[in-house]
């Protein structure tokens, strides 16, 4: 039994490297991103003495005076502008016109000479029910705010769920666009990678390892490297218009970069391998005297094809299909630099929350989406394969 344990503890200590690597660079970061989507403490902490007042308040009646001396104590403590500055971008993304409040009001607070007897004294608007209601919403510390305007969703005066006004629905306009040219280039992908993997697949010896090698060697190229170099290719002075006007097929240069056609053939270059190697994978195992049989049967070359080699191959194209759109939906470089501002994807939005605007929650919620989707394609495909394998 001794023995068991310790090859068991052996086991363990060998995994141990590979589980603190999981948990450190993958369950940590999708448990961060998930928390920092649903999480909203910049008001409750730096309105710790409005939170207990304001929840007695039936959120109808004008702010009392209690509510109002609260809220002075708790903006005159506040001595981080980091803080309050986040406070008022939260409060102000809820309400238009907060930000003008609470700095006349936070103004008039650290006059000393004159002091205010209370809010209503420094702005009229402090008599109004919304803006409390506002701070009432806001002081909880978690919240589906980020999460429901990541697909264009808020919440009314009443708390009901409705779409966002058009100015302020874009995040579903990008997601749209985003599956859209995620689509687009799967579909280019099947049509180049199938066809490749055939040929792949029939060859044998170095012809085989020719091809092969051919689609291998973007995988040992830098991203950066690969999108730079279609960067130079598709311009109006690039490689491909020039040959091409030097063949007479064009006068005039094609409008190859800033737009989708761009996008689409440089991440489909960057994402062929994903959709050859698994069909190339299936196509091996099928048997080669299937479609011989086929033809000695009567049937016709592309009936054969059509009934015997690509039923058998399309757990290939599926397993290609999944890895490529689900691939391309969190494509950032290749977009950024081939596309046009009608091009960029859901992750440049993304970037731009994290590190243009520091709206960690608006970040978090859109890769939530994002994660949330891959699950759902993940799991079709899991069912459909299950499927397939019970059928037969």
């Amino acid at each position: 039994m001794s023995g068991v344990f310790s090859r068991t503890g052996r086991s363990l200590l060998l995994l141990a490297p590979l589980l603190f690597f999981l948990i450190g660079f993958f369950v940590w970061p999708l448990f961060s991103m998930m928390a920092q989507s649903v999480s909203d403490p910049a008001v409750l902490r730096l309105l710790p003495r409005s939170s207990e007042v304001l929840s007695d308040w039936d959120r109808k009646s004008p702010p009392t005076i209690p509510m109002q001396m609260a809220l002075m104590e708790d903006l005159k403590a506040v001595n981080d502008d980091q803080a309050l500055g986040d406070m008022v971008r939260r409060l102000n993304s809820a309400r238009s016109g907060f930000r003008t409040l609470m700095g006349k009001t936070t103004s008039a607070l650290k006059e000393t000479a004159n002091p205010p007897v209370d809010l209503v004294s420094i702005d009229k608007r402090w008599e109004k029910p919304e803006f409390w209601l506002t701070i009432a919403d806001a002081l909880s510390p978690y919240t589906d705010r980020n999460l429901l305007a990541a697909v264009d969703l808020g919440r009314n005066a009443a708390g009901d769920i409705e779409h966002l006004p058009p100015d302020q629905s874009v995040n579903g306009v990008i997601l749209m666009r985003t599956f859209w040219i995620a689509a687009l280039v799967t579909f280019a992908c099947v049509c180049i990678g199938f066809p490749y993997a055939l040929i792949a697949a029939s060859l044998d010896g170095w012809k085989r390892d020719l091809m092969l090698g051919a689609v291998l060697l973007p995988l040992w190229t830098s991203l950066l490297v690969r999108t730079a170099a279609w960067f130079i290719l598709l311009q109006e002075q690039g490689l491909i218009n020039d040959l091409l006007r030097a063949i007479g097929l064009i006068d005039a240069p094609l409008a190859l970069i800033f737009n989708r056609t761009g996008v689409i053939i440089a991440m489909t270059h960057v994402l062929l391998p994903f959709m050859v190697l698994p069909i190339y994978s299936v196509l091996i195992t099928i048997p080669n005297n299937l479609m011989p049989a086929a033809a000695s049967l009567g049937a016709h070359p592309l009936r054969a094809f059509l009934r015997v080699l690509l039923p058998l191959s399309l757990r290939g194209v599926a397993s290609g299909a999944l890895l490529v759109f689900i691939s391309a939906i969190g494509y950032y470089i290749t977009p950024a630099l081939i596309g046009g501002p009608g091009d960029q994807m859901i992750s440049s939005i993304i970037a731009f929350y994290a590190t243009g605007s520091a709206n960690w929650g608006m970040a978090g919620a859109l890769g939530v989406v994002l994660l949330i989707a891959t699950l759902l394609l993940y799991s079709v495909y899991a069912r459909l394969s299950s499927d397939e394998v019970g059928g037969r």
